[in-house]
């Protein structure tokens, strides 16, 4: 037998060995390590994957997104990538895309086709940083406008743009609710016996108005704590001189009704192809906490070839007054006419503004807006220090944009406040620049085009979407 030296001498030489083929070993890996990574990678995970080139599985086109993907070379892992559509679409004579479909004939109008088309519907600035509404529908030798805001010295500014297509005599004039922000450009100012307010600038055929002014539907004070007449008082003044000029005044339960001389709906050509038409609204005969919701309700419908093509127009209707118009059309006993009802719409005129309290998914769910307007200064603090529920605001986008991205506003806030946690530190110290200006729709020759005075951005390309606003379609 081996004595304990020898034993202990053959372990000494076993430890050594090993230890030898294992540093050999450590080596071996640490050169194959730089030299052959790749083995590390396909066995181990370790490293870069190695990749291929992109294959491309759907290719992209003008409006659909496409999809590539690769393989690394070493483990065989795959990574796939959308493509994102080319927005390049190629048009037929018809201004069509001829690979997607797309109608390009919205986007190519200009000012020259608005002022010489069939029918053009105007929804103008107001010459100042407040919002506002004031809608212009021209039809020939026919004119309607719905409201004039936002203050009274918008009349002097509105008044230049309407003698571009007003020949003297406004046929329609509908004053949706009581608001400042829609009447005061009706009244407009006084100095001595002269006034701006379009009801004494202009010849005015039929006027159409709301039914109920307050909390309560019994009307507004008309007198101040000291005495002076209050902005109400002097729309019912306006009012009793339009009557004495031979205007017939309606409200619109009259006009719903077909009562006392009155109609639910008015042709504005000699065809009788397009018609202004006044909709059921519960708060025509109900009062309301929100006085918004009193808002008279238009359709304006161009019945062409293929069907009609339908515009809405709700005042600042609130989503209560919303949901109950939805409910009553959905009964088709309440439908007396084809006119008669809530259809699915081409423009849509953004209730109150683009609040957050309007353009409910309710509503949006029958119309199916294609275009939405928004009259309103964009991100102005006017109404709120929040800078989400600012017109237009980030709730009325998400509603709309289930729908479509053509969304166009007029007026934008310039010259912000700071933003502290999501809330401006002021109110004030604000000015106003055009966004899209004066935006005109218009039918030609059968079809919807657009001009802008400023630009035909949609909305959530603009800075100030990208900086206060988020498209979550």
């Amino acid at each position: 037998m081996a004595s304990k030296k020898t034993k202990a001498k053959n372990r000494r030489i076993l430890i050594c060995v090993t230890a030898v083929i294992l540093a050999v070993i450590i080596i071996a890996i640490v050169v194959l390590y730089f030299v052959k990574p790749s083995v590390f990678h396909k066995f181990l995970g370790t490293g870069e994957h190695e990749w291929s080139g992109w294959t491309v599985s759907t290719e992209a086109t003008c409006g659909s997104d496409g999809e590539k993907w690769r393989d690394c070379i070493v483990c065989g892992e795959k990574q796939s990538e959308i493509i994102t559509a080319t927005g390049n679409h190629t048009f037929n004579g018809d201004n069509i895309c001829i690979a997607c479909g797309f109608d390009n004939n919205t986007i190519a109008g200009d000012e020259a086709g608005a002022r010489s088309s069939d029918l053009s519907i105007h929804f103008i600035e107001l010459g100042n940083k407040a919002t506002g509404d004031c809608i212009l529908i021209d039809c020939g030798e026919i004119e309607v406008l719905i409201d004039c805001g936002s203050q009274k010295n918008s009349a002097a500014y509105v008044k230049p743009y309407l003698d571009e297509y007003v020949d003297g005599k406004l046929d329609y004039v509908i004053a949706t609710h009581s608001d400042e922000d829609h009447i005061a450009g009706l009244i407009g100012t006084k100095s001595g016996s002269s006034r701006t307010g379009i009801l004494y600038q202009y010849e005015v055929g039929t006027f159409i108005q709301f039914d109920k002014a307050g909390k309560d539907g019994n009307g507004k004070p008309l007198v101040t704590d000291k005495g002076n007449p209050t902005l109400y008082s002097e729309y019912l003044d306006a009012v009793d001189y339009v009557k004495t000029q031979d205007t017939q005044v309606f409200t619109a339960s009259q006009c719903y009704e077909g009562v006392g001389g009155a109609q639910r709906q008015y042709f504005l050509d000699e065809n009788r192809k397009i018609s202004i038409n006044i909709l059921y609204n519960y708060y025509y005969y109900n009062s309301s906490a929100d006085e918004n919701n009193y808002s008279v309700v238009t359709l304006l419908t161009e019945e062409l070839a293929g069907g009609n093509r339908n515009y809405l127009f709700t005042g600042d209707l609130e989503e209560d007054g919303e949901s109950r118009m939805v409910d009553y059309y959905s009964q088709s006993s309440n439908s007396k006419s084809e006119y008669d009802v809530l259809p699915e719409v081409e423009l849509y005129k953004a209730g109150h503004h683009g609040s957050k309290t309007s353009s409910s998914s309710k509503l949006l769910s029958v119309i199916k807006p294609k275009y939405v307007a928004v009259c309103c200064c964009a991100g102005s603090p006017e109404y709120t220090k929040v800078d989400a529920n600012t017109f237009p605001t980030q709730q009325m986008i998400d509603n709309v944009s289930r729908y479509t991205e053509n969304i166009y506003v007029t007026t934008l806030a310039t010259d912000l406040p700071e933003l502290n946690n999501g809330n401006f530190v002021s109110q004030s110290g604000y000015g106003h620049t055009s966004m899209n200006g004066n935006i005109v729709f218009y039918s030609s020759g059968g079809r919807l085009k657009l001009w802008c005075s400023g630009n035909d951005t949609i909305l959530k390309d603009t800075d100030w979407f990208k900086e206060h606003r988020v498209w979550n379609a």
